[in-house]
């Protein structure tokens, strides 16, 4: 069967969409769930800490194993959404306690390194000419699956909490399937022992590999503690202007807007470059998180949601033009490890952030938390800045 690489594309997006929708599916139950574990004490950052946690392990795994590009990648994604629907359903299979719900999102954090690392691959390996076009919608696609559990979350049906993890589950299963059996198999499974275990961290000796990946790793910092915090945030901005707002609607809305800027970026790249276009959406989203103490306290209710928007837009229309780098720079027959290792190591940073802002909210509040939330972002730009300047390659 002939498949031609724009219906791949539709494929890939709706998978990596259907599989990412297991992120936040506690975050956005986490009323319901708590109701349900009354004797828990966790929060927001644990939960989310969790999931990124199991991420780590599961791409430390991958890439040093050289797993996505091993084996046959379509089979890896499929295997993998079927695992990772399986672990966010086994709280609603088990009897829930706070163990069960840790080790339930840590499971599918380390499933999910088999679903969006390896969707970037296939991209790769489906869209040579455009990929950053094409990378635009996939990873536009990871944002409205991350933010779909609040849209399920914000609709008046008979859903409970356990509804909401069987929906998300049962959608990436399907997502699944589609790779596995309805996508044709394109990579060239194959074993690079030069480039297993401690020897893949030689990529790092490329500039190029290196100034896309720091730059990706300020853009990390920021962009999951942002969502994990939006329904925070705008909890903390009723309370501030007496406004009543539908916090699971709006979070979703927040968050989902941020595929507008995959895709515009996408497009933007095409004339302008990766590089460049994740330059100006990084300052950006910078710019925003020094903002937030003045939006909070002043801006009106219209303005402060289309502020948060734009926040949104920017902060993760950057993501896939650092994967589009990152996988132009990394050397041709260790792509999927490459990337696995950089999305690994960026996630690393997500926890340490997530942390960093619980302790600073305690200390300092949260208009500060927010403030220092830019130190990612500015790093970013620091060491993005060369590649934009240098190499008109991605320019």
């Amino acid at each position: 069967m002939r498949i031609s690489s724009p219906y791949a594309l539709a494929i890939l997006v709706f998978a990596v969409f259907s599989g990412s929708s297991l992120w936040f599916t506690s975050n956005a139950i986490l009323d319901e769930l708590s109701l349900a574990l009354p004797e828990s004490t966790l929060d927001v950052s644990d939960i989310t800490s969790s999931v990124q946690f199991g991420f780590i392990l599961g791409t430390l795994f991958f890439s040093l194993l050289n797993i996505s590009d091993r084996f046959p990648a379509g089979r890896v994604f499929l295997i993998s959404s079927l695992l990772a629907s399986l672990s966010n359903a086994l709280i609603v299979f088990v009897t829930p306690d706070t163990t069960v719900l840790l080790l339930s999102r840590c499971l599918t954090g380390f499933f999910l390194a088999g679903i969006y690392p390896v969707g970037v691959k296939i991209t790769a390996l489906w869209c040579q000419q455009d990929l950053g076009r094409a990378l635009g919608y996939v990873v536009g696609s990871l944002v409205m699956g991350t933010a779909f559990p609040h849209l399920i979350n914000s609709m008046e049906i008979a859903l409970n909490w356990q509804g909401v993890i069987i929906s998300a589950s049962v959608l990436a299963i399907i997502g699944g399937l589609l790779v596995g059996f309805v996508l044709p198999e394109k990579s060239n499974a194959k074993r690079t022992q030069h480039h297993e275990g401690i020897g893949l961290l030689a990529i790092f000796k490329s500039k190029d590999f290196k100034a896309s990946s720091f730059g990706y790793f300020g853009h990390m910092w920021e962009i999951y503690t942002f969502w994990a915090f939006i329904p925070i945030i705008l909890m903390a901005y009723e309370q501030q202007s007496g406004t009543v707002l539908n916090i699971p609607l709006w979070s979703f809305i927040v968050i989902a807007s941020g595929a507008i800027g995959c895709s515009l970026g996408g497009v933007f790249s095409l004339t302008q470059g990766s590089a460049k276009t994740a330059f100006y959406q990084l300052a950006c989203s910078a710019i925003c998180c020094l903002l937030f103490p003045v939006m909070l306290l002043f801006a009106p209710s219209n303005v402060f949601l289309c502020y948060l928007i734009f926040w949104s837009i920017t902060a993760a229309g950057d993501s896939p033009q650092f994967s589009t780098l990152n996988a132009k720079t990394a050397p041709a027959d260790i792509v999927g490890s490459a990337i696995t290792l950089v999305i690994c190591i960026g996630f690393g940073l997500t926890i340490i952030s997530l942390q960093v802002f619980n302790v600073l909210i305690g200390s300092f509040g949260l208009s500060t938390a927010v403030s220092f939330m830019a130190i990612g972002p500015l790093y970013g730009l620091y060491c993005l800045y060369p590649l934009k300047v240098k190499n008109p390659l991605f320019n």
